[in-house]
């Protein structure tokens, strides 16, 4: 399968390997840089010597390249890592309690060890300063016995010298020297083999590790003023196999290594001399094959040849079996003074003491003064680590437990959100626990069922606001679209519902060529309810004014077929048609057919366009006024109770003639009852504006008087329908 170029991109970027950041593209350039100066170098290497001034170009590039790099690589390691918030909890525990615990612990082992280690050589040290006093002491009772027997002019012998041989088997390893000034005293006891020279340094009292003809040794001097000069005494014991294995049996395996001086050393090359450059302590350590270990001490100073090789002289002792799983072994290092016996100055190598032991060994010896007291204290210790190791397993295992619990929680929220994000908001978390997660959990399914609900709402929201707009529709469809005018009377009708349809009425019915009936009427309440009312008064009027009822002024009869719930009327012949009688007939229908909460007011008006006369009926409507040419008015008063709330009601009619110019104006409650911080908008002000302006048509003076009601609203909702319906005689 052969990969385009953009594939290979898409895919390198899924696998975030595309570099996409500046720091990205920057490591990128310079590690190509470094690899096209890296060929260059080759190339021209072949040729010249050219190429090796690009060396170190091609390394500073690749460095910071590679330090680019991982940084890049930490980032993407902790971006993949870390994403989760178990593995965030996890590598916060790791460094907030399990690495400082790790450190600690690698503290306490590292500082054991090395008091381990320096205890051993402690006691080391202090079994040799031990040795030292004791010759110490015996050379000094030595000396005074001398010093005693030649001030008395007698044989200088020790006595005491010779009862420490018979007592101690380690007087017999140990030589005892005396000199009066430059002449040295046979004490007659010694052996004349390794014979020990006259100290010239020695005027004060001296103890140390000496070296004596590339020997080492434990010396005491001693030094006691005499009337005839001076008594100087000198014990040695050497310090070898047998001494040092006195203090390993006790202790575990120890071995010396010490300096060789070689007298027919040829002297260093001048290259060597100028070679050296390392200043202080130069060691090194190398084992052969059959040969012993040699460790090289000196000073390396500029100039200087390195000192002689320091080599393994001997081992004594033996490593102690390990009394538990936890007992191992031990080892450390110590560097003892040692001074020349010819000059009585320190050699700077000295020797090296390398002990091998075991922690029981060094307890046992620390704490043997204490007896039965230290098991006491070590089953106290042992039942603290009992304790903390309790108290650490309590906290893993509930910082286990609170981690699951948190990250359960956290990934339950995190799936809970996807099933939303995909529109699922039935879904609902698991609540188990009793703490502020499982509180979040709690708002989260509550937040999700608020959403639901809301949803469903919306859903039925929309579905009424659907129906709605069909029924403002159909609403739209009954009020009069085109209007039939007659000669002498222009007429002009708005609605503005304060919802999606509308509960006032108005319409305007062309009875003959002469006549036209104007209708103006207010239903109770609003919404479908009142627009449905409204409908049924609308389809009222229209029936019984116009397609079914023969022409009448005065009902003979009007009635109930007993049980029937129809309205019957007879009517004489000839006569016309009366708006009082048709409030009589809707008011009938109303009662038997609405809840007794719901009624109308309905204004009903019959214009006679040859006579001029308007007969109308007030069913409890606002009085429709009719203002002049000289702004006179006159108010339509005549009629009865609004419609539908009582039955059995008559409503009277009245009659006047309109005059050319007079101008008929009929209105619902949503003109003049509106309110802001002045007040209603009231009716005076609805005559005001008609006045002033009823030499402009009808269908201006509607728009100037339903703006002016709008303004005086403002910012406030529309409390109630707004119907105005004008007519102006001609």
């Amino acid at each position: 399968m052969q990969w385009s170029y953009p594939e290979v991109r898409r895919r390198l970027i899924e696998a975030e390997l595309w570099p996409q950041g500046r720091m990205a593209r920057l490591a990128c350039y310079l590690a190509a840089m470094a690899a096209v100066l890296f060929a260059l170098q080759e190339l021209l290497g072949l040729f010249s010597t050219w190429g090796e001034h690009l060396g170190g170009w091609v390394g500073f590039l690749g460095f910071v390249a590679a330090i680019l790099f991982f940084i890049l690589a930490f980032r993407w390691v902790k971006r993949r890592i870390l994403w989760r918030l178990r593995n965030r909890l996890i590598v916060t525990y790791v460094f907030i309690g399990v690495i400082p615990a790790v450190l600690l612990i690698a503290m306490a082992g590292i500082t054991l060890y090395g008091l381990g280690g320096q205890f051993a050589v402690f006691v080391i040290t202090s079994e040799i300063h031990a040795q030292l006093r004791s010759l110490g002491a015996a050379n000094s009772a030595v000396s005074n016995e001398l010093a005693a027997h030649l001030e008395r002019g007698e044989k200088p012998t020790a006595e005491s010298l010779a009862g420490l041989r018979k007592r101690d088997p380690a007087w017999g390893r140990r030589r005892v020297c005396a000199w009066q000034g430059d002449k040295e005293l046979a004490l007659g006891t010694e052996a004349q083999a390794d014979s020990v020279t006259m100290p010239s340094f020695a005027k004060n009292s001296f103890r140390e590790i000496v070296r004596d003809h590339d020997q080492l040794y434990l010396r005491v001097v001693s030094t006691v003023p005499l009337k005839s000069g001076q008594l100087t005494v000198v014990t040695s014991e050497p310090f070898d196999k047998e001494l040092v294995g006195k203090i390993a049996s006790t202790l575990g395996e120890i071995t010396l290594y010490m300096s060789k001086i070689d007298t027919n050393e040829a002297p260093a090359r001048p290259d060597e001399k100028s070679g050296a450059s390392n200043d202080g302590l130069h060691a090194s350590a190398s084992r052969t094959s059959q040969k012993s270990q040699s460790i090289v001490i000196g000073n390396s100073n500029n100039g200087s040849k390195q000192g002689p090789p320091v080599q393994e002289q001997f081992t004594v002792g033996a490593l102690p079996e390990a009394a538990n799983s936890l007992d191992h072994e031990i080892w450390f290092g110590s560097l003892l003074r040692v001074s020349d016996w010819k000059t009585g100055e320190s050699e700077p190598q000295g020797i090296l003491l390398r002990v091998s032991t075991r922690p029981s060994v060094l307890y046992g010896q620390l704490f043997a003064a204490l007896g039965s007291f230290i098991q006491g204290v070590t089953y106290i210790l042992l039942g603290v680590a009992i304790f903390f190791a309790i108290i650490e397993l309590i906290a893993l295992i509930i910082g286990t437990r609170m981690t699951r619990t948190v990250t359960a929680a956290v990934a339950q929220l995190h799936d809970a959100t996807k099933h939303v994000d995909r529109g699922d908001f039935s879904h609902r978390i698991p609540i188990r626990s009793n703490d502020q997660l499982a509180d979040l959990a709690l708002s989260f399914n509550s937040m999700t069922e608020s959403i639901e609900k809301l949803i469903l709402e919306q859903k039925e929201k929309q579905r009424l606001e659907n129906e709605l707009s069909i029924a403002q529709e159909v609403q739209a469809q009954l009020f009069p679209r085109q209007v039939s005018e007659l000669e002498s009377l222009e007429v002009h009708g708005f609605c503005r519902p304060a919802r999606t349809v509308s509960g006032d009425y108005y319409d305007f019915l062309t009875a003959s060529s002469h006549k036209l009936i104007l209708a103006v009427g207010d239903i109770s309440g609003k919404g479908i309810s009142a627009a449905l009312l409204m409908a049924t008064i609308h389809s009222a009027v229209r029936a019984y004014s116009v397609e079914s009822l023969p022409q009448m002024r005065e009902p003979v009869a009007v009635g109930a077929v007993a049980g029937a719930g129809r309205v019957m009327a007879t009517w004489p012949e000839g006569i016309e048609v009366s708006p009082g009688a048709l409030l009589g007939l809707l008011n009938h229908q109303l009662y038997e057919s609405t809840p007794p909460e719901k009624y109308a007011t309905l204004f009903l008006g019959i214009y006679d366009g040859r006579s001029h006369q308007l007969t109308y009926s007030n069913g409890g409507h606002l009085p429709p006024i009719l203002i002049s040419k000289d702004g006179t008015i006159r108010r339509l008063e005549a009629g009865g109770t609004v419609v539908g709330l009582f039955d059995n009601m008559t409503y009277e009619e009245g009659a006047v003639e309109m005059h050319p110019g007079e101008i008929f104006i009929a209105y619902s409650d949503g003109v003049t009852e509106p309110e802001n911080e002045f007040g209603e908008f009231g009716e005076h002000r609805l005559i005001e504006l008609v006045r002033d302006n009823r030499h402009l048509p009808l269908a201006q003076i509607s728009q100037i008087v339903t703006t002016a009601v709008e303004n005086w609203i403002g910012d406030n909702e529309q409390p109630d329908d707004v119907t105005l319906v004008l007519a102006r005689a001609r």
